[in-house]
């Protein structure tokens, strides 16, 4: 019974441990995306031109996996425009290229999010939140709401 109970106490004090350890790692990772930043403070000016991204993930509900590819521009102002195709269970999209466009914003410590209007999808506005790195080469991002990310790399 003794063992039952230490086995317990075990796991609660270390999924508080493992909580408290990931938000200690947020202000870290805020800094450290500041540090690839050369140091300076990211603005919606880090982000200017064309970036091509990788997505993959899964939508929450149906549990449909789905990849796909993103080109966004970013117009250095909060501005954003893109098109995507994105292979959903396998199956892929009813338009070979989707428009959207959308508003984006850069935090100093080179956070930010955006919100994407796509016409004619169900799930539109798509709210995302991104880390930038490489001083702005490259955008990390995640979709709210479904188990979706992407790799965005600057375009040359």
């Amino acid at each position: 019974m003794k063992s039952n109970s230490v086995s317990r106490a075990f796991k609660a004090m270390s999924i508080r441990m493992t909580i408290g350890g990931l938000l200690a790692s947020v202000p870290v990772m805020a800094q450290s995306a500041k540090a690839e930043s050369g140091g300076k403070p990211c603005s919606n000016r880090t982000l200017q031109g064309d970036y091509g991204f990788a997505l993959e993930g899964v939508l929450i509900g149906p549990g449909l996996q789905l990849r796909g590819v993103v080109m966004q521009h970013y117009d250095g102002k909060g501005g954003l425009t893109q098109v995507d195709h994105i292979v959903t269970g396998g199956f892929p999209p009813p338009q070979e290229w989707t428009p959207g466009t959308g508003t984006y914003t850069v935090n100093a410590d080179c956070t930010g999010s955006a919100v994407l209007t796509i016409p004619n999808n169900p799930d539109s506005p798509v709210n995302l939140h991104f880390v930038v790195v490489r001083r702005g080469r490259e955008i990390r991002q995640v979709v709210d709401a479904n188990a979706v990310t992407a790799v965005g790399v600057k375009v040359d």
